[in-house]
């Protein structure tokens, strides 16, 4: 059997684009506070943008971190809602339309606390807004800057 190495898909150069685009548009920015200011408009536009699925879900993760997680700051991350502490991403959202997958994601980085023994989760399909959902979420972004 040979396979061959196709390259990364267009979804994928396009997310390595936006990222690139971010960092430039970032670090042009003036004051500290003016650049978190910008950065959060940045991601509450880019949820703006999203179809009305993910908008719903995307929307309930930015109110949940920034009620359960105030220290995390919102920024974009390959085009999409993160959320970082000390300049490292901790949780993020995908939007399911962004590599046409059939849902849309929570994900941890290595900076989030979820370690539990010598195995654990570090990203939850997202499929609905639901009270369990929402409480769901904040337990992990709680538990993720603990």
């Amino acid at each position: 059997m040979t396979t061959t190495y196709e390259g990364f898909t267009a979804e994928e150069k396009a997310a390595m684009k936006e990222h690139a685009q971010d960092m430039k548009k970032a670090a042009r920015r003036g004051s500290a506070a003016g650049k978190a200011a910008a950065a959060e408009q940045d991601v509450v536009a880019k949820i703006a943008e999203m179809s009305d699925e993910d908008r719903a879900l995307a929307e309930l993760v930015h109110t949940v971190v920034k009620a359960n997680a105030p220290m995390l700051a919102p920024k974009l991350w390959y085009g999409q809602p993160a959320y970082a502490l000390d300049g490292k991403i901790v949780c993020f959202f995908q939007a399911a339309a962004k590599f046409k997958t059939r849902y849309a994601t929570l994900g941890f980085n290595e900076a989030a606390q979820l370690d539990d023994g010598a195995m654990w989760a570090t990203a939850f399909a997202l499929t609905g807004v639901t009270p369990d959902v929402e409480q769901r979420i904040a337990t992990l972004v709680k538990q993720a800057v603990s």
